[in-house]
């Protein structure tokens, strides 16, 4: 069984991808901090960098978003893999491509600029942009300033390929503008393709009038948010259902199902329980699990997660594997690498670890084993939605990969730098544990009917809900006809907090 769970908070909404009970991938989106990939925005140059043909773009998302000459000029293999698909045929008025190779050339201060982010703004990092726009469907992505016109790769079989480039081919669109069939475009009718693509060519000239409009930097056009693409992805996937514990996504989610009902009836159920959902269905714990340093294995192996300022390394060690009796130490040996493969590949898609990774797994003499180990990893890796490259195993056991790093990773959405050891540690952020009060809160009062409840804090955490979450806390309490005072604690750890009941004065278990 497969299924996507939504819990959602006041600060935040996390979705959590079940496989036959099992955490798959988790998406964590704070309501400050939402995606930003696939927004359009009015953009303003603030700095232009010679030596590495780039400039830096004003769009009013905290840091300055960063464009090189790549993504201003044309790009079709940088479409190609976006899309995953090759461009058989292209539109025939090519229109003029740009072969300028000086950005100073192409941009200049104050200018205004149209740009669209292709990659999250990371920790100080700004936004990736690019000029080369794409605005994607359900079944469609238009593509305004691109000529090109092709079907998806994954689209295998061939009569469908043909009906699709037919149509595309049959649209009449503006001069020098593409468009792309996508995966799902497959089960689509005629009638919804020429709806989606008129939706679509809407949709620009809406963002073309703003920008003309418009005279500082804004955004134009926002990409979908968490809710929608889950039960999009829900339905691609031919997942069984959606479970979620709010009302109004409940609904929500109800109301995307039902347009796509006809392509696969996708169930969408309410949460009524009083145990909080994740906690029942024991995400929590792996989410937990998915913040520490070291993982343990079914076998008595385990994991040891390390990050570095360039890579993140995983070392695989033995444990109390090795110390079983067995006929074969090699295949023992194989065993454990073989878990370990499959659950770094997990922990990299919930931990969402990008970048560089290297992978030390338990030293094996035959290269056949070696072989078995790397095939079972790129297997495990095939689940993932990020872009993944993996290398040979050397002689070491030493296996190197990258992973697209499409936003901030798990340990840096909820954590921050710890004040007590010079930020060679973490702990969680306020608004972290802000999070978990309200979640404890709503727990005490509803399944352990507890309505006289005072809060304890450390003082600067006290003074943060203050400005932010107290009077929210007052109006949940009085709402479910209970009452919540608050106080400090200078001994508390900054991460810690206790509820304590004011009719007999003892502290409760959360």
């Amino acid at each position: 069984m497969q299924e996507i769970v939504l819990s959602v908070d006041s600060k935040e909404i996390r979705c959590a991808y079940m496989k036959y009970g099992v955490l798959n991938d988790l998406t964590i989106e704070r309501k400050k901090n939402r995606q930003l990939t696939g927004n359009i925005y009015r953009g303003r140059v603030t700095n232009i960098l010679h030596n590495i043909q780039s400039a830096f773009v004003d769009i009013r998302e905290g840091e300055n978003g960063f464009i090189h000459i790549s993504d201003i000029l044309e790009n079709t293999q940088k479409f190609k893999e976006m899309f995953d698909m090759d461009f058989e045929f292209e539109s025939k008025s090519q229109g003029k491509k740009n072969k300028e190779t000086d950005i100073t050339k192409l941009l200049k201060v104050d200018q205004p600029v149209l740009v669209q982010v292709v990659k999250e703004p990371i920790g100080s990092k700004g936004a990736r942009l690019t000029s080369n726009i794409s605005i994607a469907g359900r079944y469609l992505v238009l593509l305004p300033n691109t000529p090109h016109r092709g079907v998806s790769k994954k689209i295998e079989d061939a009569s469908a390929r043909d009906r699709l480039k037919n149509l595309i081919r049959a649209f009449e669109m503006p001069q020098d503008m593409g468009l792309i069939c996508r995966t799902a475009s497959v089960s689509a009718s005629k009638e919804s393709l020429i709806e989606e693509a008129t939706d679509l060519l809407r949709t620009w000239e809406s963002i073309v009038a703003q920008f003309n409009k418009a005279t500082k930097p804004t955004c134009l056009f926002e990409e979908s948010d968490l809710i929608k693409r889950a039960v999009i992805h829900a339905i691609d996937k031919r997942y069984d259902r959606i479970l979620t514990d709010d009302y109004a996504t409940y609904q929500n989610c109800k109301r995307l199902a039902a347009k796509y009902e006809g392509e696969y009836p996708l169930k969408v159920e309410l949460y009524r329980d009083k145990t909080p959902m994740f906690e029942r269905l024991h995400i929590e714990k792996e989410i937990e699990r998915a913040l520490r340093r070291k993982i343990w294995l079914p076998s008595g192996g385990y994991l040891f997660f390390e990050r570095t300022e360039a890579m993140y390394t995983v070392d695989v060690n033995s444990g109390r594997g090795s110390s079983s009796s067995g006929h074969d130490v090699e295949e023992t040996l194989v065993h454990i690498n073989m878990e370990a493969a499959e659950e770094i590949a997990r922990q990299l898609r919930l931990r969402n670890i990008g970048g560089l990774v290297i992978c030390d797994f338990i030293d094996m003499r035959s290269r056949k084993n070696q072989k078995r180990v790397l095939d079972k990893l790129k297997d495990a890796m095939k689940d993932d939605s990020a872009k993944c490259t993996i290398l040979g195993m050397s002689e070491f056991g030493l296996i190197e990969m990258t992973r697209q790093r499409s936003r901030e990773s798990l340990s840096q959405t909820l954590f921050t730098h710890c004040p007590y050891c010079s930020g060679t540690g973490m702990i969680k952020s306020h608004e972290s544990v802000s999070i978990e009060i309200e979640r404890s809160l709503k727990k005490l009062i509803s399944q352990k009917e507890q309505f006289a409840l005072e809060l304890i804090s450390h003082p600067e955490l006290d003074k943060f809900l203050s400005y932010h979450d107290k009077e929210f806390f007052r109006r949940c309490a009085e709402k479910a006809q209970a009452t919540l005072t608050f106080g400090t604690k200078d001994t508390l750890h900054l991460n810690d907090f206790e509820f304590y009941s004011t009719i007999n004065g003892k502290k409760l278990d959360i």
